[in-house]
């Protein structure tokens, strides 16, 4: 598949008036069901103290994007500007993810963007088991909220928390996995890109996978872990 392919399929689609993300009524109605029940996990995220990491973030950091989202991205945990503003993937690291959205033709508003610990670990610091342990239950619950039609998991942190394995990325990325039935894509982390711009064209073909698997071409996942 070419990017001029690509971008032809998605002109045409809207021109049709079908846009990437299509939702119905029903969709619609579960986005407002799930927004209130997801706004009392996310006091309960702000006010939590279960690790460590409570002791020197300035606030929690839950998610960004809607509620009835087809495509939820998971990433590791927030960095400085996150900390300080109170979203996910608002720095550098976000924009990027931004732009890499814009371009296979999705709006960033209407994904939905995590990460597996909602509070910043000192010096950006890969978190650790015991504080993945203690926020799990409430990425488990925005899974269960959401309802996504597809997971792409950013990076191995959150990969390998996702999946339950300790795998390389080498060994995980542009392949389909499976989470409670949902498929899981794991990519490179935006930040990653940012450092090593050489591996973004390989982030750039992760990404065309999502979009046609939105579409409608059904993942094939391995089913290993």
């Amino acid at each position: 598949m070419t990017d001029a392919w690509l971008k032809r399929r998605i002109e045409l689609e809207r021109m049709m008036g079908v846009d990437v993300l299509v939702r119905g009524k029903a969709q619609q109605d579960k986005g407002a069901a799930a927004d209130e029940e997801l706004a009392a996990v996310e006091a309960e995220v702000k006010s939590c103290t279960k690790c460590r990491l409570h002791e020197e973030r300035t606030q929690g950091v839950f998610a960004r994007g809607r509620a009835d989202a087809e495509l939820m991205f998971i990433g590791e945990g927030p960095g400085a500007d996150e900390d300080r503003l109170g979203f996910p993937f608002v720095g550098r690291a976000g924009k990027l993810l931004d732009k890499m959205l814009i371009a296979i033709g999705l709006n960033p508003d209407d994904v939905y963007i995590t990460n597996i610990v909602k509070s910043r670990p000192p010096g950006n610091r890969e978190p650790r088991p015991d504080e993945v342990k203690a926020c799990w239950p409430y990425l488990e619950r925005q899974i269960e909220l959401v309802r996504p039609k597809i997971i792409c998991t950013l990076g191995k942190p959150a990969s390998n928390a996702v999946l339950n394995t300790d795998k390389p990325m080498n060994e995980l990325r542009g392949r389909w996995f499976s989470y409670e039935g949902i498929p899981v894509l794991p990519t490179y982390h935006p930040a990653y890109l940012l450092r090593s711009p050489s591996q973004k064209r390989r982030g750039w073909e992760d990404f065309k996978m999502l979009v046609l698997a939105l579409h409608g071409e059904k993942p094939q996942t391995t089913g290993m872990f």
